[in-house]
């Protein structure tokens, strides 16, 4: 006789991060994790800072100075906001709620690894929809659709591939979905995308009982290492998440940090203009090396290699580490001669085009 976990929990595929070591000696230029190269602002820095000479306190239960400022930036009402110690634990904290043994939840094809995760932790059935063009299909979504559907979850830009839907394709998804049928908007790169027929949400979310959106300062604002998330939703579905929400989820520097990072647009406008001027030259130099890379929104790029012996993934994978690059395998997602590689520096971008040049030059094993 010996503890035996729930059905399911032993079919979950362990979450790998992205590597962040290169070989010993070798200057590191990590590129897997799609952290921002620029680090978090510095009024963030100083606010968290301030928490450290009262660590013997808890933290603020309910994260109000947070929420406050989540709320003054997007002109919320705080009573729909819910922070989580990344978007992470507010994506499982949806399924714990709304997901059942018997239930199905929907992701597509090559969307974030943890919906699976966290749909068959709840005992549910992940349903796959397929992807055109790595993109999301709202038709192949909703044609899987059915009575034991509790959640669909949609990546909005996706990741890896760095694709997104415009907002009218997202108001059809929601518009064709019954009503009992939460939306999860995952937008974790939001601030990034500069299109004019993109949105992440909000609005649909004010006008909808059964949308939810999610996001993250573990991208543009620099703070992954604190773990910060937030969920803006249906006050019915934020009271229900706030009921098996662990007490004390936030430590008092991520709050602390996360408020006074949201309120420096100056910073957010800076970042993403920096993102927006790497992104434009890495596609386009990468590319111009024979390669392809998917048209990205977001602050990485998924390259792809071609089926060639010793011209894969794998081993571009290799030279590249070799040489303290350290980008991200994507095989789990679908891809298995793809690379995702996050917008650095000017000196790690530089680096990484001028590695991949040599790697394709030189002779095959």
């Amino acid at each position: 006789m010996k503890p035996v976990p729930k059905n399911g929990v032993l079919d979950i595929e362990i979450y790998v991060p992205g590597k962040s070591r290169a070989p010993d000696g070798i200057k590191l230029y990590k590129l897997s994790s799609n952290e921002t190269p620029l680090g978090p602002p510095p009024a963030a820095l100083e606010a968290a800072s301030r928490t450290l000479f009262d660590l013997a306190s808890y933290p603020d239960g309910q994260a109000n100075d947070l929420k406050a400022a989540i709320a003054e930036v997007h002109g919320l009402n705080t009573a729909n906001i819910l922070c989580g110690n990344g978007s992470d634990e507010l994506l499982g904290l949806l399924c714990q709620c709304y997901l059942a043994p018997g239930d199905e939840a929907i992701h597509t094809e090559h969307g974030f690894l943890v919906y699976e995760i966290q749909i068959k932790a709840a005992g549910a059935t992940p349903v796959v929809a397929p992807e055109t063009d790595r993109t999301a299909d709202v038709d192949a979504i909703l044609a899987r659709v059915t009575e034991k559907t509790k959640l669909v979850f949609l990546a909005n830009p996706n990741n890896p591939t760095g694709t997104y839907l415009p907002f009218d394709e997202i108001r059809r998804l929601q518009a064709g979905l019954p009503g009992n049928v939460i939306l999860v908007l995952d937008a974790a790169y939001a601030e990034y995308v500069r299109r004019n027929d993109y949105g992440a949400g909000i609005e649909l979310v004010s006008s909808a009982e059964n949308v939810v959106m999610t996001r993250t300062f573990s991208k543009i604002y620099g703070l992954a290492g604190l773990r910060i998330g937030w969920l803006f939703g249906p006050e019915a579905i934020v009271q229900a998440i706030d009921r098996v929400r662990g007490p004390f989820n936030l430590n008092a520097a991520a709050i602390a940090a996360g408020a006074a990072a949201i309120r420096d647009r100056a910073f957010v406008e800076e970042a993403a203009s920096f993102n927006a001027e790497w992104l434009e030259w890495t596609t386009r130099e990468i590319e111009a090396l024979g390669l392809t890379v998917t048209p990205s929104v977001c602050n990485f790029i998924l390259i792809h290699f071609p089926d060639e012996p010793g011209k894969g993934a794998a081993e571009a994978d290799a030279y590249l580490t070799a040489r303290g690059y350290i980008l991200r395998r994507v095989a789990g997602y679908g891809f298995p001669n793809g690379l995702r590689m996050s917008i650095g520096s000017e000196e790690a971008n530089r680096g990484v085009v001028a590695a991949l040049a040599e790697f394709l030059k030189s002779p095959s094993p």
